[in-house]
C-alpha cells in the first residue's frame, strides 16, 4: 500500500519517517519535504473557509510519475504525509482516510506515554509496528 509514512511537527521538522524500499530513503525525505508547501497552502485556504474547519484530511497533495502524496493535519498542526505507489490503482480515497485515522490514533496513543516529550523524535515500538503494518499491507 504505502511506501512512506511521515509525521511532521508543527514547526515543520520530521518527528518520524519510515520507508519500505530503504534504498530510496533520501528521495522520500525530499518528497515529504516538498509536500509541506502544499500542506501549508491547503491549511491556509481552509482557514478562510470556515465550513471546513473540522476536516483534517487534506486529500491528494500532488501526484508524481511514480507516487501519489496524501496529507492530513491534526488540530495541533502536526502533519501526517503518506506516499503511495502510483501503480496501485485499486486504492480508494476512503482507504487513505482509514490509514490516516489509524495513524492518528496510534500517534495519540503514543502521546499518552508519560515518558514522551512532545516535539522529540518518535521512538515508540508500538507506533513503529503500526506504521510497518500500514507499509506492508497489500
Amino acid at each position: 500500500m504505502a511506501v512512506c509514512v511521515a509525521v511532521i511537527a508543527k514547526e515543520n521538522y520530521p518527528l518520524f519517517i519510515k520507508t519500505v524500499p530503504t534504498d530510496n530513503e533520501l528521495k522520500f525525505y525530499y518528497t515529504v519535504h516538498t509536500s509541506l508547501d502544499v500542506v501549508e497552502e491547503k491549511i491556509s485556504s481552509v482557514g478562510k473557509n470556515t465550513n471546513d474547519l473540522r476536516e483534517l484530511y487534506l486529500g491528494l497533495l500532488y501526484p508524481t510519475e511514480d507516487y501519489k502524496v496524501y496529507g492530513y493535519v491534526t488540530n495541533t498542526k502536526v502533519k501526517f504525509v503518506i506516499v503511495v505507489d502510483s501503480s496501485n490503482a485499486t486504492l480508494r480515497d476512503n482507504e487513505i482516510r482509514t490509514m490516516f485515522k489509524k495513524l492518528h490514533n496510534a500517534y495519540v496513543d503514543m502521546l499518552c506515554n508519560p515518558f514522551y516529550k512532545p516535539g522529540e523524535n518518535i521512538t515508540s515500538k508500538m507506533f513503529e509496528n503500526i506504521v510497518l503494518s500500514m507499509l506492508q499491507q497489500d
